[in-house]
Order: C-alpha cells, then sequence, then structure tokens
C-alpha cells in the first residue's frame, strides 16, 4: 500500500503511470506527497472507486486498466468541471491534456458568520445565508488574481474567475467529495502550475456540468 509519507521506486513507478494518463502531479520524484495523493483520488474518482488517495491493492490494480476520462470538448482548448466525478478536466485542441482532482459546490444551503473589511479599514462581522452550489453551464475565464485572495467565506489561492464569485482555485483542504461553497477548489501546486502555463488565460471557455 503506497500513501502520503511513502517514498522509492514502486512510488516513482506510480507517479510515472499517472503522469502518462494525464493526472496531473508535479514529478515522478519517488515520494508521495500531496500531489501525487491529488493524482491517485483523481484517478480513483474516474475509475469509479472509492476515493480515497491511497494507492492499495485495488487502486493498483484499477491503474493497470489505464483510465482516461472523456471530456466532452472536441475541438479547441476548454477547461471542463465534471461535477459527477469531480475532476477537472484541461482540454487543449480537442484532446484532454491533464486530469485535476478537485472538490464543488456541497449543493447544501448554508448559513455563516462572516467579517466584512470595511473601508475605514474596521471590519464587522455579518451573516450570510446561501445555498453552495456549483453552477452548470458555459462560461469564460474573466479575471485572475495572482495571490491569496480573502473573501467573504473564506481564502482563495490564485484564484481565476468565469462567473461572478465562482473561481477555480487553489486550497490546503481538497477531500474527494463537494465541500466548497460553489467554486472548484484543486491543490495550491495545481493552481500554480495553471498560472505558470497560461492554462487558464482570460477568454478560455469554461464548461461546468
Amino acid at each position: 500500500m503506497l500513501k502520503t509519507g511513502s517514498s522509492g521506486t514502486e512510488v516513482q513507478q506510480l507517479q510515472q503511470q499517472l503522469l502518462d494518463l494525464g493526472y496531473w502531479l508535479e514529478t515522478a520524484d519517488g515520494n508521495y506527497g500531496q500531489t501525487t495523493q491529488q493524482a491517485v483520488m483523481a484517478y480513483q474518482k474516474a475509475a469509479g472507486i472509492p476515493a480515497d488517495g491511497v494507492a492499495g491493492p485495488q487502486t493498483l490494480e484499477a491503474i493497470k486498466q489505464q483510465v482516461q476520462p472523456q471530456p466532452r470538448t472536441t475541438s479547441g482548448d476548454a477547461i471542463e468541471i465534471d461535477l459527477p466525478k469531480q475532476l477537472i478536466y484541461i482540454v487543449q485542441g480537442g484532446e484532454l491534456k491533464y486530469t485535476i482532482n478537485t472538490s464543488t459546490g456541497t449543493g447544501q444551503p448554508y448559513t455563516q458568520e462572516v467579517e466584512v473589511d470595511n473601508p475605514d479599514g474596521t471590519t464587522t462581522k455579518e451573516v450570510v445565508s446561501d445555498v453552495a452550489i456549483t453552477p452548470t453551464g458555459e462560461y469564460q475565464i474573466q479575471r485572475g488574481i495572482d495571490g491569496m485572495r480573502k473573501s467573504k467565506l473564506g481564502k482563495l489561492w490564485r484564484p481565476r474567475y468565469f462567473y461572478e464569485g465562482w473561481a477555480i482555485h487553489g486550497a490546503e483542504y481538497i477531500p474527494n467529495y463537494p465541500a466548497s461553497h460553489g467554486c472548484a477548489r484543486m491543490s495550491n501546486a495545481a493552481i500554480d502550475f495553471i498560472w505558470a502555463n497560461d492554462l487558464a488565460p482570460i477568454g478560455m471557455k469554461v464548461w461546468v456540468y
């Protein structure tokens, strides 16, 4: 069983298999860190097996099947957010380039006390109630913030907004189930990779379904 903290040749082989299949992680360095855990979780989701980010016997056997998701975009470039599978697909030239684990809106109502920054530098508290949905449809990347964005509902690392206040962004916690207020979370390393390689430029199609 390979999991966070594992290291060695078997981990490196697993990492290379995932990279070859397009599941994004930083590198095949033989160290099982967060990005490897997230790539394993993404593969588990695509293969329809329990997604715990641990490469146990079932997962290692499933990797032999070389499962790759089938994005809907057949030409051009796009970012697809697959809500049922909780995966993000980076499509280039109509072909799947990268698959990234994500956690989107819970679909549940929430009520939360938040701090609001005032123009005079003070903060006040208010109660926000809404439903944590990730809206489906076709959108475009509208803007980005190259750094930490402190919103009413939490912190977003290097968000790329595709519809009003909804964005893809980095986060410390990306579980195997919908857990956000509506944005599509991914690891900080993954959003850094997207920024570094200009994979979500202004005007890029974002398809949420």
